[in-house]
């Protein structure tokens, strides 16, 4: 990534923030209309921090989500991971951005049928800078024993714990993931869940997830609840419930 980025300064009295938004917008037209899908919007996520986004539907949580991971650009404000300012960057140094820092989880898996799970992870890590092996990054999601089974072979739960081990091989500092138990049942969501929680701990990932999902707030250190393009109140838990013990 380029020098002479801008950088990113720590407040007085309070922890350096691994990622820093400041006065996020992004606008949409839609027909001679503008819609604001975030409305100057500040955020912090500190490191090895679980953070829960909350809100409805078209409350800003994926474009938010979207943006800090590189993957789209704000109309005006900025974002700094550590040193560098990313609103800053051209479309290359956007890439290594996201390939050396930021792991993404989806609702869908995303994984190629022709390839076993080892080899869907081996996929990132061949072009990774620093990777853990496949198989470990299946162990770390319990799943070490179903390395040479094919997507086809798995459950829906197995194949999202799959694309977990893929976002974290590669060991980077954030890990966004957005609705990823949004197409499980309870059952199988809370594995999920038990699963982006092991990384969280283990591994110290700083975490954000995307969910409609309110009970899955209680497993976070901090819960930023969305309406309407802006972040409405932050809520802190004073301690975190394990996923094992959340129910739907």
């Amino acid at each position: 990534m380029s020098d002479g980025v801008a950088t990113m300064e720590s407040v007085e009295g309070e922890p350096r923030a691994t990622l820093r938004a400041e006065n996020l917008t992004k606008t949409y037209l839609t027909g001679e209309r503008e819609f604001k899908a975030l409305d100057n919007v500040d955020l912090k996520l500190y490191a090895g921090e679980m953070v829960v986004l909350l809100g409805p539907s078209g409350s800003g949580k994926s474009t938010l989500l979207n943006i800090i991971g590189g993957l789209d650009t704000p109309t005006s404000g900025r974002v700094f991971f550590n040193d560098l300012d990313i609103t800053a960057c051209d479309e290359l140094e956007l890439t290594r951005y996201r390939r050396d820092c930021v792991g993404f989880v989806f609702q869908f898996y995303n994984l190629i049928a022709s390839l076993t799970a080892r080899e869907n992870i081996a996929l990132v890590t061949e072009i990774a800078q620093d990777p853990i092996d496949p198989a470990e990054a299946l162990s770390v999601v319990g799943l070490d024993h179903r390395v040479d089974h094919f997507p086809a072979q798995l459950s829906g739960g197995e194949q999202q714990r799959v694309a977990i081990a893929r976002a974290i091989a590669k060991q980077p500092q954030l890990l966004l993931c957005d609705e990823p138990t949004g197409a499980l049942d309870s059952k199988t969501g809370i594995v999920v869940l038990e699963a982006i929680e092991r990384v969280n701990h283990e591994l110290g990932t700083t975490t954000a997830i995307i969910t409609h999902n309110a009970v899955t707030a209680g497993m976070a250190d901090r819960v930023l609840f969305l309406g309407d393009g802006r972040i409405t109140h932050i809520e802190c838990n004073a301690e975190r419930k394990s996923a094992k013990s959340l129910a739907w």
